[in-house]
């Protein structure tokens, strides 16, 4: 029978509330420091962001299937949800890309918005299972024809944070059916360090554990595989890559551990005791690990994975004490209505800006008229660009607050 715990939904609203700030400032330029990933080595609270909703797919899991019997989903219905994520992730690097017939401005602005419609109707919308699949395997192979034989995608970038979500999803899944709890503990640790060992002993251009941003071996595999299709502001590696997908699976394997122990896999109460004391060990044994291989987001080192892991599990224990304590729904709604519809939110966040780029008004984009004429009585540079992310943010919630009400929740 499927669990839902309201701690795990706000846990969730808010790492998408958090998301939906550090990804929307009015100004790149000019944004508060926490707001910002590390430059290199280290972490912000923007660096966790992305892990804590990599943990929180883990523990929803085994929120979906807490009993041995009810963990044997079937392939195809993994596979499906894998690659309707993974392709409405890729469709969001195509969507500024797409051109037609020489169409420019609004006429452009409009096919490209039909064709977001289509892909939204098949690979959001519920219909026949088995069609479910065919559609989305249909979708993402299409735009693999096209990234690699269209002079018009040539440069489109294939990973992403939708792409490495449906990646952890779909072997985490397959691992928590498949395997016992100490296989899945054997299974981390030697993705953890066998990642460190080829990062700290393969050479790059003949040196050995260099950890610079272009002369590490996950660029170096991203160059191999992905040439012409990375992160347009790096071009010779990418924070999604290859392999470093590998250790983000650890962080989506932390979460399933925490799943278990809340759901009563060592008694409820306890279950909740040992995840703080899981999570000191991890952000202890993190801290630790960084000292020969840094803490790094966009390598999502193996020390990395320990120290948000951690985090993500005493945050979430908090959460719950904080529920306990505090009774009733007016506090947690505003974080589980964020909560419930991530995908939405996902998507859609990347869409909008996009298409609010490209209506203008008075010869500038409306996000732009928005920010100077409506928000521009703000002085300060900083507070100024945080009000865009604020503003942006209730305009979501003002969605979300509608599909709360009519009781719509949007799955993969």
């Amino acid at each position: 029978m499927k669990e839902r715990l309201v701690s795990v939904d706000v846990f969730r609203g808010l790492t998408i509330m958090l998301m939906t700030i550090v990804n929307n400032p009015g100004d790149w330029g000019n944004v508060y420091a926490p707001l910002l990933h590390a430059d290199w080595h280290g972490c912000t609270p923007t660096d966790l962001v992305f892990p804590f909703f990599l943990f929180i797919v883990g523990v929803s899991i085994v929120l979906a299937s807490p009993s041995e019997a009810g963990r044997q989903t079937s392939f195809s219905k993994i596979a499906t949800r894998s690659l309707r994520i993974f392709g409405l992730g890729l469709f969001l690097n195509f969507f500024s890309k797409i051109q037609l017939f020489g169409l420019e401005g609004y006429a452009l602005l409009t096919v490209r918005l039909l064709i977001t419609a289509v892909v939204v109707w098949l690979l959001l919308t519920k219909y026949d299972p088995k069609k479910q699949l065919i559609a989305a395997i249909a979708i993402v192979v299409l735009m693999f024809i096209l990234a690699y034989s269209t002079e018009m995608f040539s440069d489109v970038r294939i990973p992403g944070v939708l792409q490495r979500i449906a990646l952890v999803y779909f072997v985490v899944v397959l691992l928590y059916q498949k395997m016992s709890l100490k296989g899945m503990i054997a299974m981390a640790a030697v993705l953890l360090l066998g990642y460190w060992a080829a990062m700290a002993l393969i050479p790059v251009e003949g040196i050995t554990g260099n950890f610079a941003a272009d002369e590490n071996v996950a660029a170096m595999i991203d160059r191999i595989f992905l040439e012409g299709h990375m992160w347009s502001s790096s071009k010779t590696w990418d924070p999604e890559g290859l392999f470093s997908t590998f250790p983000a699976i650890v962080t989506g394997i932390l979460g399933v551990f925490a799943g278990l122990a809340i759901t009563g896999k060592f008694g409820r109460e306890k279950g909740w005791r040992y995840l703080v004391y899981g999570g000191v060990i991890s952000v202890a044994l993190g801290l630790v690990w960084h000292t020969i291989f840094p803490i790094n987001k966009a390598l999502w080192t193996s020390s990395y994975v320990l120290l948000v892991g951690g985090l993500a599990a005493l945050c979430l224990a908090l959460i719950q004490y904080i529920s306990v304590l505090v009774k009733g729904e007016s506090w947690t709604k505003p974080f589980v209505i964020f909560g419930v519809n991530p995908m939405l939110v996902f998507f859609f966040s990347g869409i909008i800006p996009r298409v609010l780029s490209d209506i203008k008004v008075a010869g500038q984009g409306l996000q732009s008229y928005i920010y100077e004429h409506i928000l521009g009585f703000i002085g300060d540079p900083k507070l100024h660009s945080f009000s865009w992310a604020i503003f942006y943010l209730i305009f979501w919630f003002l969605i979300l607050v509608w599909f709360w009400r009519k009781k719509i929740i949007v799955k993969v």
